[in-house]
């Protein structure tokens, strides 16, 4: 069995690498939260989610490459994720959606950061797309002047957005 630690801790002084594997496991978590939403989506959203739920895919099969570009081994996926509540209709199934967009702002913003160039310009493209449709889902309301931001993690209403997924790893609330 191989030792993933030592190949991470091989990268662990490269930003951008770090930023990058942090964007990976952020689209792994994206790709199964949209299958749940898909499953609860009213028949009208259907056609929308199935777009941004191979958005998802594409995004994380890019990133996979981009990774093992920069000499990493590719995060993988978890067999299961937790979702920050329970989706029981439609209307839970479009704030899960934004949920997951909103989370991925942070990622990308991260990632823009942390990189230069085509990879950083790729990233660029994967925030303002999650802004967009975090904006769609979430109507109104989600629409934020600099997703991304970390003042734009806390919620308004005063939800728990559950952990938050960094260049530097997955924190929660009790971590401070």
């Amino acid at each position: 069995m191989r030792d993933v630690r030592t190949r991470e801790n091989a990268h662990a002084g490269d930003p951008g690498l770090a930023a990058m594997q942090a964007a990976l496991a952020a689209e792994h978590a994206a790709v199964y939260g949209y299958g749940v939403v898909g499953a609860w989506a009213a028949e009208a959203e259907e056609k929308e989610v199935r777009t941004a739920y191979q958005a998802h895919r594409a995004r994380r099969d890019a990133l996979r490459g981009a990774v093992r570009g920069l000499g990493g081994e590719p995060v993988a996926a978890a067999p299961a994720y937790a979702l920050p509540y329970e989706v029981t209709d439609a209307a839970r199934a479009l704030e899960l959606a934004t949920e997951l967009e909103t989370r991925l702002t942070a990622v990308y913003a991260d990632l823009v950061a942390a990189t230069e160039g085509e990879a950083r310009r790729d990233a660029a493209e994967a925030l303002r797309e999650a802004a967009l449709r975090a904006a769609r889902w979430g109507g109104e309301g989600a629409a934020v002047p600099f997703p991304g931001l970390p003042e734009q993690q806390d919620r308004e209403d005063g939800r728990d957005t559950g952990p938050e997924v960094t260049a530097g790893g997955t924190t929660t609330a009790e971590d401070g």
